[in-house]
């Protein structure tokens, strides 16, 4: 268990990005929730789970360190029995190329670099399902995997200084979608009209750690139908659930 700064402690499962990790995050933190709920762990204000690793931020004026401790250790040993949580499944549509803009220039790049036809490589990532691992970098962006292997390539040399809202991008063995306009150096491959994030839904990331994605290819005219539709998505206090495969539910 670590220490970060006097309001917060991480504790580490190992490194790399595997289902095992994910796995034993996702057990840590549905226990630590538990507590919370039954009251037993005053001073947690949130946990933030990663590929590896689960923070847990508290308030030094309602707990201490050594109380956490206490919480953490006592979950660690509930959660060895814990029934995993199945997370919800999301179909996104997503227009692959570059038909809008900019938003899947790379496309092309990366099937060369694969030694695979454009076609081979949109059809790869349409039919893998997806699990997302961790949110980060921009309010709303899922790190979400595994790509097939086939598809696996490094960052560009090269960051963009602007990536559009909506790209669809690969980078090593993961994919993820830019909630927002901003820096890159991910290979951009397409678009999903899908608004990621609004802090004027309940949950304001649509796409949470434990949730399943996988991705429908669109023609540039139902890509360019469904982004005016979803317009007005952001400011509805309810998130775009027509995309939703599965709720999900306990097991």
């Amino acid at each position: 268990m670590l220490d970060v700064g006097d309001t917060a402690v991480t504790i580490e499962f190992g490194d790399g990005v595997d289902q095992r990790l994910l796995a034993a995050v996702a057990a840590l933190d549905q226990a630590i929730a538990r507590q919370v709920a039954s009251g037993r762990a005053p001073g947690i204000v949130e946990t933030v789970p990663t590929f590896r690793s689960l923070t847990v931020i508290y308030d030094p004026l309602r707990t201490t360190r050594s109380a956490i401790e206490a919480v953490v250790r006592a979950a660690s040993e509930s959660s060895q029995d814990a029934i995993p949580r199945v997370g919800r499944h999301w179909r996104l549509p997503v227009c692959y190329g570059d038909q809008n803009a900019a938003c899947g220039p790379d496309l092309e790049a990366l099937a060369a670099a694969c030694a695979l036809p454009s076609e081979e490589v949109l059809r790869l990532h349409s039919t893998t399902t997806y699990d997302v691992y961790m949110l980060g970098f921009l309010p709303g962006f899922a790190f979400m995997g595994d790509l097939p292997k086939v598809l696996a390539q490094p960052r560009r040399s090269e960051p963009r200084l602007r990536v559009p809202a909506g790209s669809v991008a690969t980078a090593g063995t993961l994919t993820a979608i830019y909630p927002w306009e901003s820096p890159g150096g991910w290979h951009l491959i397409g678009a999903c009209p899908v608004p990621l994030f609004s802090p004027a839904w309940a949950q304001a990331a649509l796409l949470q750690p434990g949730d399943r994605v996988s991705f429908r290819a669109v023609d540039a005219a139902e890509y360019r139908s469904l982004l005016d539709e979803l317009a007005a998505s952001r400011a509805s206090p309810t998130p775009p659930d027509a995309f939703l495969v599965d709720a999900g539910a306990a097991r």
